[in-house]
């Protein structure tokens, strides 16, 4: 079964999308040349739109960050026929500006992660290919988000740089100052390779990141722990909800955007 729209994201929207949802069509667990996705892949229908869920850490949170089959995730939502990807994400913020609670929509990414697979072309065979990145996210898809998030009555923050790291430990306090010093704004770590192979699939994709602290340059004694990070995103799960589900209904087109090209 075919859909236009994915969402990858994970707790608390598996209600959104999942069995005995609204809209709910079918689930799916594909098998791609890069293996099985995190977990079973929940088809909806939403506004008149086919949207795919699939949840990045899988089901009961089995794969950290570092974990995430993020190569068969996309390859699976690619195989489907899927053209726009909105990804849900907690992340820290970096600069004293950016409150825990606001919604924002970054226009920039740093990869501080090792090891982890960052393409689809293991091999060349012939012709080359090298993605053009300068621009990591769809700005088409930003400004859609941008607005619709106007429209939920949360608006996101514009721009700013998302600095991804391996987990699944949280930064140190001189990591954080460095992340700072640097310029950038927040700190995740799932952004990467996911938004690089939508990139190499031809899909147009872009975070809707939700600020659940401060980083440890910020904060004193121990930093932040994942039961803040997790209570945090618990209380706004449904504002977000409220402007996903705005953002499907309102999405442009994506016939015609430099990401299928790129």
């Amino acid at each position: 079964m075919e859909a236009a729209v994915a969402i990858i994201g994970g707790t608390g929207l598996y209600e959104l999308f999942g069995p005995g949802a609204p809209g709910h069509l079918d689930q799916v667990t594909p098998t791609t040349a890069f293996g099985e996705p995190s977990g079973p892949i929940d088809i909806a229908e939403i506004a008149g739109v086919r949207v795919a869920f699939l949840p990045r850490h899988g089901v009961g949170h089995r794969w950290p960050a570092h974990s995430v089959p993020y190569r068969a995730n996309m390859a699976a939502l690619a195989d489907m026929g899927v053209r726009q990807v909105i990804a849900p994400c907690a992340v820290g913020s970096l600069q004293r500006e950016v409150e825990p609670g606001s919604l924002v929509i970054p226009d920039q990414m740093v990869d501080q992660t090792g090891g982890r697979v960052q393409t689809y072309y293991d091999e060349f065979h012939g012709k080359t290919f090298h993605a053009q990145f300068a621009e990591p996210y769809c700005q088409r898809l930003r400004e859609s988000l941008l607005a619709t998030s106007v429209h939920a009555g949360w608006p996101a923050l514009d721009g700013g740089s998302l600095v991804v790291i391996d987990g699944p430990r949280f930064s140190t306090s001189a990591e954080a100052k460095w992340y700072a010093a640097a310029g950038w704004s927040l700190v995740n770590m799932t952004g990467h390779p996911e938004a690089v192979l939508a990139r190499e699939k031809r899909l147009c994709y872009a975070p809707l990141a939700l600020v659940t602290d401060y980083a440890a340059n910020l904060t004193e004694g121990p930093g932040v722990s994942e039961a803040e990070v997790y209570a945090m995103f618990a209380k706004n799960t449904a504002r977000i909800r409220a402007v996903l589900l705005d953002s499907i209904a309102h999405l442009s087109d994506a016939a015609g955007c430099g990401c299928c090209g790129a």
